[in-house]
């Protein structure tokens, strides 16, 4: 390979076509002219199974005839749960805090199995996961769910066991946000957050599961774009562009052999400071080898364009890009194999099976007031659901998946059911009104989605819980939720507002299913 090439091969870039099975003109002329080395899908280029067959096999397919040693990497965030890629036709699989609250790890590998095995048949080759940060912050804003729990050693022990499951599959893994992006208040897709632990705090909590997946045999590790002071010296310098955090501590000190990837270049806590492209220049300095850029075909050329430069300048030596690419190569070599053709996918039946018993293991029922369930299916029954519209999303959700089905759930076994959605942040006018139709019902169910973010939410609950009826909370993401409420005489932690969980939740509420999660982090009265 000539240099550009091999810088080529150190970039990983996504692409919006005008159909989910069709590449860009633009990420063609990447894979041919400049031999990129992988690709990230996104929501945009999901479609039906056999168009995402379609999609991958015409990927590998133009890499192979423009020349790469190697087939391309084809990534995915599909972390289950609140952040998921694949849609129709595939198995909705249980996300990292509901896994946590099962308490049995091996329910992870078993899930990363047959995740991996999914993904593997639609010719997804590398999945961005697992999230092994630890959520010892309840007012993290991006991570929250996405953490199997606030505990450093249960969250190694649970990420170490998905990775081996996935693993298992055929995947390549990443163990991402390094060195951790669960004490923050801030989303780094928006701002640049600061962790000010010291190194010895960092080593205990969120270094500690990445060191355990590292000595299992992690394939790669992402960096996170948050600014460590206790590490770099250099202030507001985020760990993805930190030689001290990138080959100080993950190199040398955890021995970290494999690939480093960024995390995207375009997330604001980049883009906002030194700018896309500098910053790839910034990262492979610091001991990366991966850049990601994500969405736009301007800043891609940019940031290899950039990268070549600084190589010729002599401001990156050209043996930093030849050592990256070896690695790249290496895992290459290790987990990929040209595939002209990918048997018809269909979706296993056991799949479903493994994830609605590992859902049943980990959603969380609280009967503080003892004898109000199992509610009765009668007609003459009256219950009333209420839950927001989600429009909170993080920039890493997929907004496919932003509505939840609790009302229709609620239905299906209680036709007679009123059901209201309100908005995310309800107005006084909306409340209201709820509290007009809380009148004439003998239970109230409300489901909330981030509640801590949003005062109407809480006021809204507070206004039920005061007409002195029974009432049933479903926390239908964040756990924290059931902090707000302690009064409530049913609440529920299902930690995704996936149909499947929901749909557990709903039926053990009716009697007709049992659920025996525990809450795998501190849930404290917020009043």
């Amino acid at each position: 390979m000539d240099l550009k090439q091999k810088i080529g091969q150190l970039m990983v870039f996504g692409f919006k076509a005008e159909h989910p099975s069709k590449l860009s003109v633009e990420i063609k002329d990447l894979i041919e002219k400049n031999h990129i080395g992988g690709i990230i899908l996104f929501g945009r280029n999901i479609g039906t199974p056999e168009e995402i067959q379609e999609l991958t096999t015409t990927l590998q397919t133009t890499a192979k005839n423009a020349g790469q040693e190697q087939p391309l990497f084809i990534c995915i965030d599909q972390e289950n749960g609140v952040v998921r890629r694949l849609g129709e036709g595939t198995t909705v699989f249980p996300g990292a805090m509901l896994l946590g609250a099962t308490g049995d790890p091996e329910l992870a590998y078993e899930i990363g199995k047959s995740s991996g095995e999914e993904l593997l048949d639609l010719g997804i080759n590398w999945n961005l996961s697992p999230v092994v940060d630890v959520n010892n912050n309840p007012h993290n804003p991006v991570i929250d769910v996405r953490s199997f729990g606030e505990k450093p050693e249960k969250v190694a022990e649970f990420g170490k066991q998905l990775m081996k499951g996935m693993q298992a599959s055929g995947i390549i893994t990443t163990l991402k946000h390094f060195p951790g992006h669960g004490d923050t208040t801030v989303d780094s897709h928006l701002a640049l957050p600061v962790i000010p632990h010291e190194l010895e705090r960092l080593r205990k909590v969120e270094l500690l599961p990445f060191k355990e997946s590292i000595d299992s045999g992690a394939d790669t590790v992402m960096s996170s774009h948050v600014y460590f002071p206790s590490i770099e010296s250099e202030e507001n310098r985020p760990a993805t562009m930190s030689k001290a955090v990138m080959t100080g501590l993950l190199r040398e000190e955890l021995e970290f052999e494999g690939v480093i990837t960024t995390d995207c270049m375009e997330m604001k806590a980049i883009a906002d400071g030194i700018g896309t492209a500098q910053g790839a220049v910034e990262a492979i300095k610091a001991g990366v080898d991966l850049i990601m850029i994500s969405h736009l075909p301007s800043l891609q050329h940019e940031a290899i364009e950039r990268v070549y430069q600084a190589v010729l300048s002599g401001e990156i030596e050209e043996k930093t890009i030849d050592k990256a690419c070896e690695r790249v190569m290496k895992l290459k070599q290790h987990s990929l194999k040209w595939n002209d053709t990918l048997k018809a996918f269909t979706a296993k039946n056991t799949h479903k099976v493994i994830a609605e018993d590992v859902m049943k293991k980990g959603i969380t029922l609280h009967e503080n007031k003892k004898g109000l369930l199992p509610l009765p299916k009668e007609k003459g029954y009256r219950i009333l659901v209420i839950y927001p519209e989600n429009s909170y999303l993080t920039q890493v959700e997929d907004e496919r998946f932003a509505e939840n089905a609790l009302g229709e759930l609620v239905k299906e076994l209680n036709p007679a059911a009123k059901v209201v959605s309100v908005s995310q942040f309800p107005d006084q006018s909306e409340i209201d009104f709820m509290n007009v139709l809380a009148n004439s019902v003998d239970t109230i169910l409300v489901g909330t989605l981030s509640a801590t973010r949003s005062e109407g939410q809480q006021r809204l609950m507070q206004d039920m819980l005061n007409l002195n009826k029974p009432v049933i909370h479903i926390a239908m993401r964040s756990p924290y939720d059931l902090g707000l409420f302690p009064e409530t005489d049913v609440s529920v932690a299902t930690y995704e507002f996936t149909t499947p969980a929901l749909r557990l939740a709903v039926r053990a509420l009716f009697g007709l299913e049992k659920v025996t999660g525990k809450l795998p982090v501190t849930v404290q009265e917020m009043k």
